[in-house]
């Protein structure tokens, strides 16, 4: 089985002492999907899921130690999305690996990621920039009270057809909890579009109801994209959360309309 409780998410496992491809678990997209009502065969998004690893090394022929961060680009077709525990376990198995040189390693990591993930998967050398200030307006200073922290409460959402706006919403307010282990997810959310104008307080309190509800990231933002194109009925979507690090590793799904081609921006938030 491939689920989530049978991964090993709060588990006390050993770190790995040897090069094992077989530590990464594939979790099928499908059932959340289905959950959300989501047709795997007609999804209303295109995207990718960009991780950010900090803690990558290896040795070369001779034994000495190397090290590099690495950006990797798993895209949202994927049957299967990687388990976060197991891509740390995986990697941090390649610590004692000896590769030929540097593309050896990125082509074997390629390589079994693409394996775990079902399509090809780019692996790159390197990080996006630290961007100090948000790419678009926050939500998070509007006075608004609220009450509800989970489950997300898409009745929230509302916008205004006869006020048509294109805009970039931003929060960083958004929590969500690892659906196994229980544990705290932080991220930056941003929300690009262009149609009627979103009400704003209705966003916030929308987002904020992520707060004690238990998903992957993936899903989480999955959701929010479909909620948002179902409630507010925007001409096009974009959404990205970009999560903070755990174990050496950040995520940021992106999710957008089919007819945009690459996120409005790829670099990182300073939580990051």
């Amino acid at each position: 089985m491939n689920t989530p409780q049978d991964s090993s998410l709060g588990r006390e496992v050993s770190y790995p002492s040897q090069y094992d491809p077989g530590l990464l678990f594939p979790i099928p997209r499908a059932a959340a999907r289905a959950e959300i009502g989501l047709d795997a065969a007609a999804l209303p998004f295109v995207g990718h899921d960009r991780w950010h690893a900090f803690e990558l090394g290896w040795l070369d022929n001779r034994g000495k130690p190397c090290v590099a961060v690495a950006t990797v680009q798993v895209p949202c077709s994927s049957p299967n999305l990687v388990e976060s525990k197991s891509f740390k376990l995986y990697l941090n198995s390649l610590n004692s690996a000896r590769f030929a040189d540097a593309e050896d390693v990125r082509s074997t990591i390629a390589s079994d990621l693409s394996a775990c993930a079902g399509v090809a998967v780019q692996v790159t050398f390197g990080l996006p920039a630290l961007r100090e200030t948000p790419r678009g307006e926050s939500i998070d200073g509007l006075d608004v009270d609220i009450d509800c922290y989970g489950p997300p409460r898409a009745a929230y959402l509302s916008a205004d057809p006869a006020d048509v706006v294109e805009e970039t919403l931003v929060s960083a307010l958004l929590k969500s909890n690892c659906p196994v282990t229980g544990q705290p997810d932080w991220a930056t959310v941003s929300l690009r579009y262009r149609g009627a104008r979103i009400d704003r307080a209705g966003l916030l309190r929308y987002l904020v109801s992520y707060r004690e509800h238990a998903e992957f990231h993936e899903q989480c933002v999955e959701r929010i994209f479909n909620e948002v194109r179902q409630r507010c009925a925007p001409q096009w979507l974009e959404v990205e959360a970009r999560y903070t690090r755990r174990g050496g590793l950040d995520i940021n799904p992106w999710r957008a309309s089919p007819e945009i081609v690459a996120p409005a921006s790829i670099d990182r938030e300073l939580r990051q």
